[in-house]
């Protein structure tokens, strides 16, 4: 009989719990959820919710989290458990990080904030377990995804540089009305942060931070037009790990035509001195609708000139719906952001990886096809990535 696995999830809210029943669904594994949220009431509720979609009991159990530190009912589940995914808001990514350090568990979180991704990376320095960050949609698969396309095109170019990698994702409605164009899939505060603070790019070889929203450009994907523009965090470690090898690398974020332009007449009319998240944020909450049946496009290209010089392209796209696990109805956006998470789970609970691994860090064709990551993306074959001339 093989070993329990104890996993702790910490927020359990719509990734939360997703993450939880993709995890125990798998039948490689054989795992015991520990589902933790600030309130009792809603880790009981992800649970609930996990036992119903597998149609089994036991399988998961709630715990109660503080807003900071730890309590004694906190550290008896970090006492039992071996890997901490973190569900939770991105400024309690150090808290979390260093409790994990403390009680020598493994460590997995999703968040684009850039400053606190920087602080888990102090704290986990010579760790003897992993501490796998940004392992999400974006940042994470679009990362690992941007990274094989690059080794690749390399690889069948005889080529060690490239002019550009462009990644792009976005968690979108299926229908889009005047005038904001949008439907809330995910994080209303996880919007209105990437679309104000700045983000990282490379141009000319050359690490950079661009203001958010100041590239917009048109994109026809699988014969949809859509708009895309800068937003933050999107590119995890990706301009870090191909410095000298990329002279353009940024991400930017899929919406349906005439979002953009909304939001940018917001915030220009936001006084400097004020809170200009917030104000986004609110004026978003009062206008824009939750939706829950959406779909996420991913899309990534690698262009350069091969040993010939003459200039290629390998692009590849993805379009994810809602899809059931067990007898629940993930969104797209809860399975294209759970997996990645749950495939980095798995592979922490092997042992392999001590202290910090990035994103530009993991096997990208194990990850790619490893077999929670591929139930939602498909398995990824180089044969199938669209090569241009």
């Amino acid at each position: 009989m093989s070993e329990t696995r104890k996993v702790i999830v910490c927020g359990s809210g719509g990734i939360g719990r997703a993450v939880g029943l993709i995890l125990a669904n798998n039948k490689d594994l054989d795992i015991e959820l520990f589902m933790g949220d600030l309130y009792r009431e809603a880790a009981k509720s992800a649970t609930d919710w996990i036992h119903q979609g597998l149609q089994r009991e036991g399988v998961a159990t709630p715990f109660a989290m503080p807003k900071e530190g730890a309590s004694n009912e906190m550290i008896e589940v970090f006492k039992k458990g071996e890997v901490v995914l973190d569900c939770l808001p991105g400024s309690q990514a150090p808290r979390i990080a260093r409790l994990c350090r403390e009680h020598g568990l493994h460590y997995a979180n999703l968040t684009e904030y850039v400053q606190e991704t920087n602080d888990v990376m102090e704290i986990a320095e010579g760790a003897d377990t992993g501490f796998v960050l940004q392992t999400g949609l974006a940042p994470g698969f679009i990362n690992v995804l941007a990274n094989q396309l690059f080794q690749q095109f390399c690889k069948e170019n005889g080529v060690a540089k490239v002019d550009k990698i462009t990644m792009k994702v976005g968690a979108l409605t299926r229908h889009a009305v005047a005038p904001h164009f949008y439907g809330f899939t995910w994080s209303p505060i996880g919007v209105a942060t990437e679309y104000v603070k700045d983000a990282i790019a490379v141009r000319n070889y050359k690490i950079t931070k661009i203001k958010a929203l100041s590239e917009k450009e048109t994109i026809i994907i699988d014969n949809i037009t859509y708009e895309d523009n800068l937003t933050s965090g999107g590119a995890a470690d990706l301009p870090e790990a191909l410095a000298g090898k990329v002279k353009e690398l940024d991400y930017k974020t899929l919406r349906h035509p005439g979002h953009y332009d909304w939001v940018s007449n917001i915030l220009a009319a936001v006084p400097e001195w004020d809170n200009k998240i917030e104000v986004l944020e609110n004026k978003m909450l009062a206008e824009i609708p939750s939706v829950e049946d959406d779909v996420v496009i991913v899309y990534s290209c690698v262009t350069g000139k091969d040993k010939n010089g003459r200039l290629r392209a390998i692009e590849k796209s993805y379009t994810v719906t809602p899809m059931k696990v067990g007898t629940q109805t993930l969104r797209a956006i809860q399975s294209t952001t759970a997996a990645p998470l749950a495939e980095v789970a798995r592979l922490l609970l092997t042992g392999r990886w001590k202290g910090v691994v990035l994103q530009s860090q993991l096997d990208t064709m194990e990850f790619l096809n490893g077999p929670i990551v591929s139930a939602v993306y498909g398995k990824y074959s180089e044969e199938k990535a669209l090569v241009t001339s």
